[in-house]
């Protein structure tokens, strides 16, 4: 069983129904993304803020020590490293993030305040077709027109299988993408196809052939791309 506080404390609903007692530990502010960044594999402080743009470093702090203290997560420090990794109940959220993420995905619509380009292309990184990469070092310089966000230029570096989203160029660029930012973030969330994505230059994609092809296919796109949008007429 998981530590928990007695007493009652600020912020605790002080009920005994379950929900509310998981709610407590779960439903505050950026703690679903810091736990669904942990279960997708990021280890490292610097790798789970990367995950969750526009958290303030010291909340991220609260909030891993918070999940650590209720065991949650445990803390590993490797060579003087610290790496954050799930327990056993901190796996067993991963039913709660994709529940969470299916309802999201069927009943909200996501507005283009919401398609930052960054996220895609993290979600990316961390959803990679391993088997239809380059052989070789690649750097992939991508640029979006009406990015929500100030910062419209990233680059995306494979190597060895993996990929990482850079804010600076890593290398000699191998090829270049320019594109919509909201038509290349819904063609990820798999509401486009890569045909519908770039007609009419929505998605530019220049460079050596065989990576302009390769390209559309390294991007496994959400893990939440078959789930059917339910359209809800809204009233004022």
């Amino acid at each position: 069983m998981l530590r928990c506080e007695t007493g009652w404390v600020p912020g605790s609903y002080g009920q005994y129904c379950p929900i509310a007692r998981g709610a407590e530990i779960f439903a505050e502010r950026w703690t679903p993304v810091i736990v669904r960044n942990i279960l997708l594999g990021c280890e490292t402080f610097t790798q789970i803020q990367r995950g969750a743009p526009g958290i303030p470093r010291s909340l991220l702090v609260q909030r891993l020590g918070r999940l650590e203290r209720y065991g949650v997560v445990e803390r590993d420090v490797e060579r003087g490293r610290v790496r954050y990794r799930p327990t056993e109940a901190g796996r067993e959220l991963w039913s709660v993030c994709e529940a969470l993420g299916v309802w999201g995905a069927r009943w909200l619509e996501a507005a283009p305040e919401h398609l930052d380009p960054y996220v895609a292309l993290w979600s990316m990184c961390n959803n990679l077709a391993q088997d239809r990469l380059p052989a070789m070092r690649t750097v992939v310089r991508l640029e979006f027109r009406n990015s929500p966000t100030r910062v419209d230029r990233f680059w995306l570096l494979l190597e060895g299988g993996h990929g990482e989203v850079c804010a600076k160029a890593p290398g000699e660029e191998d090829l270049l993408v320019r594109a919509d930012a909201e038509r290349f973030v819904r063609w990820h969330m798999g509401h486009l196809s890569w045909r519908a994505a770039s007609a009419g230059g929505g998605i530019e994609v220049t460079g050596p052939r065989d990576l302009v092809r390769a390209f559309p296919n390294w991007n496994r796109r959400s893990s939440f791309r078959d789930v059917h949008p339910v359209r809800v007429s809204r009233t004022s």
